[in-house]
Order: structure tokens, then C-alpha cells, then sequence
């Protein structure tokens, strides 16, 4: 178990044993997490009290947001403390990977987020059900090129029920070999590298992490390739 915490300005954030690290992906503590989270606090704002998730809704009144592969959640779990309305979601055919996305929200005491099983490339009826979202986090879901277009099926399906809908993703460069480029084409998808320093992630030890191991680390935004809005600074 571990705690973690996050601070901006003038505001600091501790989420409560929010990982295990152990030799199973769902409940592993990816560095990416760290990234994606550092990315997230930089689109909250301080207003002299809690941190308060400031992404503008595209599709209503309410922030919602997705976390897909979520894992430990940890994303997920900050924007929900910020005030996001948030969905956890893992693979339906792995139940412990949802149980470790339950732990997370037990943990820090988030009753309200709701964990769904949703496998990659299936058009389930839970996927069906969902309800349209502003943003879709995902740390480092893009581990195995054989999933690369499963991850933007299931993606495409959601940007259909809100186009302006974005995707942040961030993940460990595994082979200068592996692309998106062609998948992205396909699906009628475009891609923006967003730099790390232009979310004060270039840094070691980002949130109290001290996770072993040096990699390279990217974040990139997915949307449609029209029609989507211009994305954050």
C-alpha cells in the first residue's frame, strides 16, 4: 500500500493507500499513473479551498469522465476527489482487476464512483449504457500492439456519443518500432504530443512517487480528427 500526494499552488491533495505493488498488472503501480495524474492537477484550479476539476463539459452540465484499464485508478481517483463525475472501468473478464478499482474508490472513501467492466473491442450492453463523457484517461494501456485497435474501438464507440470527447493517455515507450499512426487514419482519429514540461512533469519523484526505474515517459491527446476542440495549453 501506498499513500500519495499531489499539491498545485496552494492546495494539497493525499489519496489514501491507493496501490499495491505487486507482479500483477491490474494492481502494479505503472510510473505512467504519476504522469497522467501530474497532467490532470494541471487542469484543476484553486478557488481558496478543495481543488475543483475545471475541464469545461462538452456534453452537459456535468464533468464526466472515464478511466479505461484503470487498474489502481489512481487518475481516476483524483479527478473524483476534485469533483469529476467518474466511471472506472477494467476488463469485464478479469474480476479482479474490478475489485482493485473498487479497493481504490473504498479506500478514499468515494462511494459515488461507479466501476464497470468493459473489455476492449466488445460492444457490450454496459458500454452501450454508457453515458456520454468530456474526457477518457488512460494510463498506458498502450502495452501490447495487438490491443492498439481493440483501445480505439472501444474509444471511436465513445467519441460517437460525444464527438468532442478526448482521450489523455499516457505511456511508457516500449519500441521506436510501434505507431498508431495507421490505426489513428483509420478510425478517423488525430493525436497531439503534449510535452511534459508543459505540465510540470518533467521531473523525478512527481507526486512523492519514488518509483524505481528510469523510462521514458509520453503523454499524447486523442480526438476525432474533425470537429473536436482546440486542446489544452
Amino acid at each position: 500500500m501506498k499513500d500519495c500526494c499531489f499539491c498545485n499552488r496552494c492546495w494539497c491533495l493525499a489519496l489514501s493507500k491507493c496501490c499495491i505493488n505487486i507482479p500483477v498488472s491490474s494492481r502494479y503501480l505503472w510510473q505512467t499513473n504519476f504522469y497522467l495524474h501530474r497532467s490532470c492537477i494541471s487542469n484543476m484550479e484553486c478557488m481558496f479551498g478543495p481543488a475543483l476539476w475545471s475541464w469545461p463539459s462538452t456534453c452537459g452540465f456535468t464533468e464526466g469522465l472515464c478511466q479505461i484499464g484503470a487498474g489502481v485508478s489512481l487518475p481516476g481517483i483524483l479527478a473524483a476527489k476534485c469533483g469529476a463525475t467518474v466511471i472506472l472501468s477494467d476488463n469485464s473478464e478479469l474480476p479482479h482487476s474490478l475489485e482493485i478499482c473498487q479497493q481504490s474508490c473504498q479506500m478514499n472513501n468515494l462511494p459515488q464512483v461507479h466501476v464497470l467492466g468493459l473489455t476492449w473491442g466488445h460492444v457490450s450492453p454496459d458500454l452501450l449504457a454508457l453515458p456520454p463523457q468530456d474526457v477518457i484517461l488512460a494510463s498506458d494501456v498502450f502495452f501490447e500492439p495487438e490491443d492498439f485497435e481493440d483501445i480505439l474501438t472501444t474509444v471511436y464507440f465513445l467519441m460517437e456519443k460525444n464527438p468532442k470527447v478526448q482521450l489523455w493517455s499516457t505511456y511508457q515507450v516500449r519500441s521506436a518500432d510501434w505507431s498508431l499512426e495507421a490505426l489513428l487514419y483509420k478510425w478517423d482519429m488525430k493525436c497531439v504530443h503534449i510535452p511534459l514540461e508543459s505540465f510540470d512533469a518533467d521531473q523525478e519523484d512527481i507526486a512523492e512517487s519514488a518509483l524505481p526505474g528510469r523510462h521514458t515517459i509520453e503523454m499524447l491527446i486523442i480526438s476525432f480528427a474533425k470537429g473536436s476542440p482546440d486542446l489544452p495549453p
